[in-house]
């Protein structure tokens, strides 16, 4: 049976923070069921990503290009990989009161990028959030802690 390439669903939420940049960040989950992480490569950059992950049991092949918006750092970013998904913490790389207008650079819908609504918070409700929305976030572990990722790069 061959293999589909399928663009995974795409959830997404941000904070802003004129003066700390541990609040200025951009949450991004990509939905990948059954994708180990040996069969995954997330290529990280300041001005997008590029993900490829196979599901040996669902026969797919996910694979996704994103162009944000404005640039990130991915030095300060981390990734958390479980079995549903990959879970992402993107630091905004210029601190700003105020929130990215969309995720992508270019301004048309695309079908697979929705917004995380268990994760968004209204810009001028955002100081009232709790902080710990990602307590539990892969241990705090940066890119270099999560297995196969060693094609991992900054460029």
């Amino acid at each position: 049976m061959a293999t589909d390439m399928v663009t995974p669903e795409v959830l997404w939420a941000q904070r802003s923070s004129k003066t700390d940049a541990e609040k200025n960040f951009i949450y991004l989950t990509i939905s990948v069921p059954d994708v180990p992480a040996s069969n995954l490569k997330l290529d990280l950059k300041p001005t997008g990503l590029t993900f490829t992950g196979h599901s040996d049991t669902l026969k797919k092949t996910y694979h996704l290009e994103l162009e944000f918006y404005a640039e990130i750092d991915p030095e300060a970013s981390k990734v958390n990989h479980s079995a549903r998904d990959v879970e992402m913490k993107l630091r905004k790389k210029e601190l700003n009161e105020a929130y990215w207008p969309r995720l992508l650079k270019e301004a048309k819908k695309v079908h697979f990028l929705k917004t995380d609504f268990d994760k968004w918070v209204d810009e001028d409700e955002q100081n009232e959030a709790a902080d710990d929305d990602f307590a539990n976030f892969g241990g705090g572990m940066g890119m270099g802690g999560l297995p196969g990722m060693g094609t991992y790069r900054t460029a």
